[in-house]
């Protein structure tokens, strides 16, 4: 019995101490204006860029440009990727003040990564937000939040070591005795 726990023990910390490291999802690595960047003049467009490339296609990633008011929406059209940058046109910025841009974009391993950043436009443009009709039509299905489906680590954890236990037990059982 005591080979039998000694064994399982060595078992489970294999298990743990060499286990691989997990797909991970892309991470932003910078943006075009810098988050919390305090800029002069508008942007004409904003990009993104991550660690790894994003999976491009029709209505899979979006950005929205929110201003100061939280109602109008800056962005001009739909993004658009090239290798691990997301990028979208801009109209004319108007009112001074903090403007957020929320992405949601398909990561390299498949799964949804959103987030936002946010800078500051110190002088007043000229611009007026897209008009709601505009909005409507550039309305991405793929931003409504859902679940990724994905299933939870200690669910693979827990069925490697239910599964190791088996066979270290199984492996007792039927190694017979060595007396």
């Amino acid at each position: 019995m005591g080979r039998g726990l000694a064994a399982l023990a060595v078992a489970l910390v294999a298990t743990v101490s060499l286990a691989g490291p997990a797909l991970a999802h892309n991470q932003l690595v910078s943006s075009t204006p810098a988050d919390k960047a305090s800029v002069g003049t508008g942007p004409s467009s904003v990009e993104l860029t991550f660690d790894q490339p994003v999976q491009a296609g029709e209505n899979l990633n979006t950005i929205v440009v929110v201003g100061p008011d939280g109602k109008g929406q800056w962005q001009s059209g739909k993004a658009a990727v090239r290798s691990n940058v997301v990028s979208v046109a801009m109209r004319p910025l108007g009112p001074a003040g903090d403007y957020r841009v929320g992405y949601r974009i398909l990561s390299a391993d498949g799964h949804s990564v959103s987030g936002e950043i946010k800078f500051t436009l110190t002088a007043a443009g000229t611009g007026t937000p897209a008009p709601a009709d505009e909005i409507a039509a550039s309305a991405d299905p793929a931003t409504a939040d859902s679940d990724d489906g994905g299933v939870p680590v200690w669910v693979w954890i827990a069925g490697a070591v239910v599964l190791l236990g088996a066979g270290v037990f199984f492996a007792l059982r039927v190694g017979g005795d060595q007396t």
